[in-house]
């Protein structure tokens, strides 16, 4: 493993500029000490690698040296072979690039190499997309796209989630697609937030450009936003009494960290949102009673009523 994650190390300091321990340790998965450590058996190994103190400072290599290592591991010709382009690169206009890449990359290998690619190949396929989801329209993001590689300022019209609409101008920073959605990571006046996309109406690309904060990471960011999000998202608890059924059709609708707890009798489940909590609990009829909290309860007691005078009578003729 660690021979690995030497080779891994030399190959990043090749792309000719000065890292820090902390970038290289969380590119590698590592601590800071362990990144030392293997700096130190790099040159031990004659590998030309030098430490520059300082703000300008940094880890790399003597310029223009370069290893002539390119053999890959059984595992890494798997992973190659398995990769193909998502739906996702499809948005982005980047399929079709990453089909002639992997050709190249393939033709590139030696021919024993080849013929164990083609044998994964064979043997391995991944599909991402989901059997019923529908994906978000995102009918910016060539826009956006563009102006995240060009490091341009963006004219922003965005509606957020309770429907409030504003204009802003953002650095755009990287894009990330989760599941079927994209989001923007952007700048907006010192803050990094992020933009859900199928929610973005507008976009003008600026002619001003934005530098990119130097510590910046897109992967290390969205990691930790997760986490926060995760922990700081908005809480709507509501109590129900589940019937059997009730309790199989909600299991039904929720995320599946939550299906194992929703059994028939009294539950307590987080919807987030009063409007979540309507939307979802309006279809399961009988099959759940709301304990806890009383707007909601009066919420459905009252759309309850409202149908029953739509629909109780008879239609005319």
């Amino acid at each position: 493993m660690r021979a690995d994650r030497l080779v891994s190390l030399m190959l990043l300091l090749q792309d000719e500029r000065r890292h820090t321990a902390e970038e290289l340790s969380r590119r590698l998965e590592v601590s800071p000490r362990t990144i030392y450590r293997d700096l130190d058996a790099l040159s031990s190994a004659g590998v030309p690698v030098y430490a520059q103190p300082g703000s300008t400072g940094g880890i790399g290599l003597l310029p223009g040296w370069r290893t002539h290592l390119t053999g890959l591991t059984e595992p890494e010709i798997q992973a190659l072979a398995s990769a193909h382009p998502i739906d996702a690169l499809d948005d982005l206009g980047l399929a079709g690039p990453l089909r002639t890449a992997l050709v190249k990359l393939a033709a590139a290998l030696p021919s024993v190499q080849r013929t164990a690619a083609e044998h994964a190949r064979q043997r391995l396929h991944i599909d991402g997309s989901s059997w019923f989801g529908e994906k978000d329209p995102v009918p910016h993001l060539a826009v956006l796209r563009e102006a995240v590689f060009q490091d341009r300022k963006v004219r922003l019209a965005y509606r957020d989630f309770e429907g409030a609409r504003s204009t802003r101008v953002v650095d755009p920073y990287g894009l990330v697609i989760k599941g079927d959605h994209w989001y923007l990571v952007a700048g907006d006046q010192g803050v990094t937030k992020v933009f859900r996309g199928a929610r973005v109406e507008g976009v003008r690309m600026l002619t001003d450009t934005f530098t990119r904060p130097a510590q910046f990471e897109l992967r290390a960011f969205w990691k930790d936003w997760c986490k926060r999000f995760a922990t700081q998202r908005a809480r709507y608890e509501v109590t129900l009494r589940l019937t059997a059924e009730g309790a199989e059709a909600l299991a039904a609708m929720r995320p599946g960290s939550e299906r194992e707890r929703i059994r028939p009798g009294t539950v307590t489940i987080d919807f987030e949102r009063l409007s979540i909590a309507l939307s979802q609990l309006v279809l399961l009829g009988r099959g759940a009673e709301v304990l806890e909290p009383p707007e909601l309860r009066a919420r459905l007691g009252a759309l309850a009523s409202e149908l029953g005078a739509l629909y109780g009578t008879r239609p005319r003729a």
